[in-house]
């Protein structure tokens, strides 16, 4: 963990300070002076600070910490910032976190809940520095990835899109079945013209079918085709999608609802290449890779007799499972930026997601994935009343909750600026508590899904095996 610069000018206060935090097994630099410090913060690779707010005997005002804090902010504005004082005041307080103070303790301070909030912070400074190399990282990783190979317009940032992208692109050229799993509207179509257009077919047909619309009695005659006069109504000779995709590819999305009858059709085309149109003796043959969707448990369909084994593992060769969008939470802005994006230009406006928006976008769990995450998009768009999009707009007010502000100091509870303890955080802290630590029962007491509970203990610090000692 980096180190915590202590900056005080009575060398005793330092001696203790440093002590504590090293006795925790935190590294200290110290500092007696503005000047001294800044020269730390320039030069060394810090995880927190903890700043006197007097550098002079004879002061009490506060405003040398106060210029300190600016400083520090100004060279690093995301350097956790722990004000400490024997002169305590709400306005003082007020003033310190809005000039970017992360928390602020009086003097004589307590042990364990000064390094149990330097630590935190520092720990959160070392993780949000870890991601912020690991995104560059991935960043690099993703742009490699679309100069190399056609990824159809998809968006995305999470690491999870980025290994199902990767084995997409990299299977495309095998020219074998793939099945593209997961729930409606996490875009398995859009992964599919992925493996299409990487594919060696991709100036070929590509086809696609939902096979769930297909009833039953049309099921061959849709697929591989109709003589005209083979049914009633067939006026005219029909092409089937087998021969309309020959040396192309065909993308059966749905595949989970065909009918038992429809299956066995299907199979017999993939395990021989052959087919007849209704009506016809004719024995063709098509040259086409089948990609098939579903988003049904289709091992479970099987055991249930719903769903054939043997088809399975034909159209089964490799799965791409797609991931519900609340799994991937990195993903929501990015592709609802994106989406804003489109449909400001269709719109010739200018549109902007605000800070409350983009949180609650974060907070919900998307049952309906991407396309819900659209339809939400396309109503703001028409109801906002200004050009940036709030959450209400969306249709989200119940996750609009805004992060709590630092915890105030003793004495401050009655400033405006500084309210009671965050009534969420408590809450969630209670459910934990009366849920015995099982943080599946606790999310189901709040309404949350388990990861949406998980990502808010997360944004509110909240960690499970300290809470529930």
């Amino acid at each position: 963990m980096p180190k915590i610069l202590v900056i005080d000018d009575q060398p005793a206060v330092c001696v203790a300070l440093a002590t504590l935090f090293e006795l925790h097994g935190l590294e200290v630099r110290v500092a007696a002076t503005p000047d001294e410090a800044i020269a730390a913060v320039l030069d060394d690779e810090l995880g927190a600070v903890v700043q006197d707010m007097n550098f002079r005997q004879s002061a009490t005002s506060g405003e040398e910490g106060m210029d300190l804090l600016r400083r520090i902010k100004a060279i690093d504005p995301d350097l956790p910032v722990v004000a400490m004082t024997a002169f305590t005041s709400i306005e003082g307080a007020v003033g310190l976190i809005k000039a970017g103070a992360s928390d602020y303790v009086p003097k004589p301070w307590d042990d364990r809940k000064l390094v149990a909030t330097v630590s935190n912070l520092a720990r959160l400074r070392s993780l949000e520095q870890e991601n912020a190399r690991l995104l560059a990282q991935r960043g690099r990783a993703r742009h490699k990835l679309a100069e190399r190979y056609d990824l159809a317009g998809l968006v995305y940032a999470s690491d999870a899109m980025h290994e199902i992208v990767s084995l997409a692109v990299k299977v495309a050229p095998a020219d074998v079945p793939v099945l593209i799993t997961g729930p409606n509207g996490t875009g398995k179509e859009r992964l599919a013209s992925i493996v299409q257009a990487n594919s060696r077919r991709r100036d070929r047909p590509f086809v696609k079918v939902n096979a769930g619309a297909l009833p039953d009695e049309l099921v061959e005659a849709e697929l591989f085709g109709a003589e005209a006069g083979a049914f009633t109504g067939a006026a005219r000779l029909r092409i089937g999608r087998f021969e309309e995709a020959d040396g192309g590819t065909l993308f059966l999305d749905e595949i989970g609802t065909l009918s038992l009858n429809g299956q066995a059709k299907l199979l017999r085309v993939l395990q021989t290449g052959e087919y007849q149109r209704l009506g016809s003796s004719i024995t063709r043959k098509a040259d086409v890779r089948v990609l098939s969707a579903t988003n049904r448990d289709l091992p479970r369909a099987i055991a249930e007799g719903s769903f054939r084994e043997d088809l399975y593992f034909r159209i089964n060769v490799i799965e791409l499972p797609l991931p519900a969008l609340r799994d991937r939470p990195e993903d929501i802005v990015p592709i609802a930026s994106h989406l804003l994006e489109r449909q400001a230009a269709a719109a010739g406006e200018r549109v902007t997601l605000s800070e409350r928006a983009r949180h609650a976008l974060v907070e919900h769990d998307w049952p309906g994935n991407v396309r819900e995450l659209e339809n939400r998009l396309t109503r703001a768009v028409l109801v906002r009343k200004g050009e940036a999009i709030e959450p209400q707009d969306l249709g989200l007010d119940a996750a609009a909750r805004v992060p709590p502000a630092p915890s105030a100091p003793p004495g401050a509870a009655s400033g405006a600026a500084f309210a009671a303890p965050s009534s969420e955080r408590a809450e969630i802290e209670r459910a934990l508590v009366e849920a015995r630590g099982v943080v599946a029962k606790a999310a189901a007491s709040l309404g949350l899904s388990r990861q949406g509970l998980y990502r808010r203990m997360d944004r509110l610090g909240i960690q499970l095996e300290r809470k529930l000692k």
